[in-house]
């Protein structure tokens, strides 16, 4: 059985076609849900179609295994061909209700965001999730330029009641740091997939969000 979707949110992570340590994208997701990570999102902006979905197939099967949710980045179609339990839109996507409508009320749907307006529209149109889009600088999102920065992570996590999960330049190091201005989770890339022991990473990870999610400061 699936964790609930706050709990499977609390690490993120994303994967990416050329940061896996030389192991492949499959093998490390593997590492990774072997070692606690209990959702993934399928990243991958220049692949075909069919390359993709190949993927996606691949991951769909690799994460049931272990009740873990899967989703793919921007394209629905390949989401819905896949089986996968949602998908993950951009400002640029598919507008979140008309997914919705082609989804179904049971896909997760989470919402890039990087303003209040955009995240309570997200609420509104009934997202299940927002992603504070680019927190930290980081090489691997090259279609935003300028970091949002802490203060801004915290007014986006007031500005519903949707969990709010940083991606951007995230590391053990400033984990605590985006929790404490808000966030339910982060989201990761290149601190788990590349890293020399994507288990190992996970585990650091899940130290540190653990010992934040049972702190009273984390409320205040």
């Amino acid at each position: 059985m699936k964790p609930e979707l706050r709990d499977a949110l609390k690490l993120y992570l994303v994967t990416d076609p050329v940061l896996h340590g030389g192991r492949g994208v499959s093998a490390t997701c593997r590492e990774a849900l072997i070692a606690g990570v209990r959702f993934v999102q399928l990243r991958d902006k220049n692949a075909s179609t069919q390359s993709l979905l190949n993927s996606a197939m691949e991951l769909r099967d690799l994460c049931a295994g272990y009740s873990s949710y899967f989703v793919v980045n921007d394209r629905i179609d390949v989401a819905m061909a896949a089986g996968a339990d949602g998908v993950h839109l951009g400002q640029s996507d598919m507008p979140l209700d008309t997914a919705r409508s082609l989804m179904g009320p049971e896909a997760i749907i989470g919402v890039s965001v990087r303003t209040v307006e955009e995240a309570q529209k997200a609420f509104e149109q009934g997202a299940n999730y927002i992603a504070a889009n680019l927190v930290f600088p980081t090489r691997t999102k090259k279609d935003v330029k300028e970091p949002l920065g802490l203060d801004m992570v915290s007014i986006l996590s007031e500005a519903s009641s949707l969990p709010l999960i940083a991606i951007g330049g995230i590391n053990p190091e400033n984990t605590a740091l985006v929790m404490n201005a808000g966030c339910a989770g982060v989201a990761v890339v290149t601190a788990v997939m590349n890293a020399d022991s994507p288990s190992s990473a996970v585990e650091k990870f899940l130290n540190i969000l653990n010992r934040q999610t049972n702190s009273p400061a984390v409320f205040e």
